[in-house]
């Protein structure tokens, strides 16, 4: 479930792209339609592990075929800047632009700087910079070697430093005029917001509405399980 601002509640699900045959899109284009979705992320995802049949298809390859059968669908696409170099994360990121994403997903991250270098190499393209907390040495670890996650040397494994860097990335996003998306791991939404960005006249505000004004983002409820691959 994500929360797209004022705008009210809006569904954006995952879809895995190595478990879509493109050739039959039918089932799961009726699949949208009963359940009224007019958004979609599409991501690479982890290999199922119960052994249900995976496919060959790309991000890149779904993007344009759901773009094809259904123009009015929106479709977002990931950004991971963690999997490969920069300049191979930027030509990919493009093809999925090319291929009909209205914007990219990032996988969640933990400085600024990199959201500054991304914002460059991709200009006018909608982003939505992830953020989740990291509060254990042992969630680190798993972020530093599942997904290659990169740590400033000032990064603490608290709750607290993670809610100062939300802080300073809600920041970031009203100055560039870019998107965020919060994804707290086994803690409430409310109780994470609330810390980041408390409201005019106390109490959690569960639309990310405080002083400076609106955040343009989306809330991504997360609890208790750790960030799906991206791709």
């Amino acid at each position: 479930m994500c929360i797209a601002g004022r705008a009210g509640l809006t569904r954006i699900p995952h879809l895995r792209s190595s478990r879509v045959d493109v050739s039959d899109l039918g089932r799961l284009l009726r699949r949208l339609d009963e359940l009224e979705l007019t958004e979609v992320l599409v991501v690479r995802g982890d290999p199922p592990k119960d052994g249900r049949p995976v496919h060959d298809t790309s991000s890149v390859e779904l993007i344009r075929a759901l773009k094809a059968a259904r123009p009015d669908l929106k479709v977002h696409a990931a950004l991971d800047p963690y999997r490969q170099s920069l300049q191979d994360e930027q030509l990919y990121a493009l093809k999925k632009i090319e291929a009909g994403a209205a914007s990219l997903f990032t996988q969640p991250l933990f400085d600024t700087r990199l959201m500054e270098v991304f914002g460059e190499m991709l200009p006018g393209v909608p982003i939505y910079w992830g953020i989740t907390n990291v509060s254990t040495e042992r969630s680190k670890a798993y972020w530093v070697t599942r997904n290659r996650a990169v740590f400033p040397k000032s990064f603490e494994p608290t709750l607290e430093w993670c809610t100062a860097f939300a802080r300073e990335a809600v920041q970031h996003a009203q100055e560039t005029h870019s998107h965020l998306y919060f994804m707290p791991i086994r803690t409430e939404l409310r109780d994470f917001l609330g810390a980041v960005i408390p409201p005019a006249g106390g109490g959690t505000d569960p639309e990310g509405q405080g002083e400076s004004g609106a955040v343009n983002g989306v809330l991504a409820d997360q609890s208790g399980r750790q960030a799906s691959a991206f791709g």
